[in-house]
């Protein structure tokens, strides 16, 4: 495009030498500016993104809410709105074209909006998660910066959180880690996750702080938040059956195939039950 669209992409990377490429294709010929926040990759990360055309920072990583909270508070961000990206997210290229639609013209679209949901269409091993209540999966991803707050306690992933009005666009976000083609690699990492998801569900159930209000009737994050109030009140060790019984029977995940049947036992059964071990020998030290 000659002219870029009032848009900085963000993009949090550490060793994504095989995501990074898909992900920046599909941003570099229309955003404002593209800044790269790495956390001390050893691979061909940052070469990768300088031939993007990226800005690259170095930033000690501590979690990604930390991450983000920082990123948002200390690049000079010149645009008004941000695209925040993980490595392994890319726009389809449907999404491409609708935003771009969406912010080459001052639209009425965009009045008195400052979030704008995505579509998250999940990919594992080369299979889409397309059932199990698993799409789709809409995440706040695009947001005015002057209007978004990042949840810093949140140990596992990050949220961003708009107190403002909001929209959904139609076309899919999507995400697919390369890495996990290698089993092990999802498998550790979801070892670690666990631990921390277990901490801060003990913190969430002391505190019950919230940046926004929980709702069944308000937006995907409001929703999402009150469906935890729900999960936090079922009994450990009952829940992860009921959960898996819930996605693979009832919202039929085993329309998704093999590929499927693993990504939904791992992720809805076998996580989850990681969680509630930690969770309860948490429970049991206090």
């Amino acid at each position: 495009m000659k002219t870029p669209l009032p848009v900085t992409v963000v993009i949090l990377a550490f060793n994504e030498e095989a995501n990074l490429p898909a992900c920046l294709e599909s941003v570099s010929d229309w955003s404002q500016e593209i800044w790269v926040v790495d956390s001390g990759s050893k691979d061909k990360t940052q070469r990768l993104a300088t031939g993007f055309g990226a800005r690259i920072v170095e930033h000690s990583f501590e979690s990604h809410a930390k991450q983000w909270d920082w990123a948002l508070r200390h690049l000079p961000i010149t645009a008004e709105w941000v695209l925040g990206l993980d490595a392994d997210q890319r726009l389809s290229p449907e999404l491409r074209e609708e935003v771009i639609s969406l912010f080459s013209e001052e639209k009425e679209e965009l009045a008195g909006i400052d979030g704008i949901y995505l579509k998250r269409k999940q990919i594992f091993r080369g299979q889409w998660i397309r059932h199990g209540g698993y799409y789709p999966k809409y995440l706040l991803k695009l947001f005015r910066k002057d209007k978004v707050q990042v949840d810093i306690h949140d140990l596992i992933d990050h949220h961003f959180y708009i107190s403002g009005k909001t929209l959904k666009l139609s076309e899919n976000l999507v995400e697919e880690n390369l890495k996990e083609s290698d089993l092990k690699f999802w498998i550790e990492k979801h070892r670690r996750y666990a631990r921390l998801h277990a901490a801060q569900e003990l913190r969430q159930r002391r505190n019950g702080k919230r940046p926004i209000s929980p709702s069944f009737f308000g937006t995907p994050d409001q929703l999402t938040l009150r469906l935890k109030t729900v999960w936090y009140r079922l009994p450990l060790f009952v829940r992860p059956f009921l959960y898996f019984f819930y996605r693979y029977f009832i919202r039929l995940g085993f329309l998704d195939g093999t590929e499927g049947l693993v990504f939904h036992f791992l992720h809805g059964f076998w996580y989850r039950m990681l969680i509630d071990i930690h969770l309860n020998k948490l429970r049991s030290q206090m």
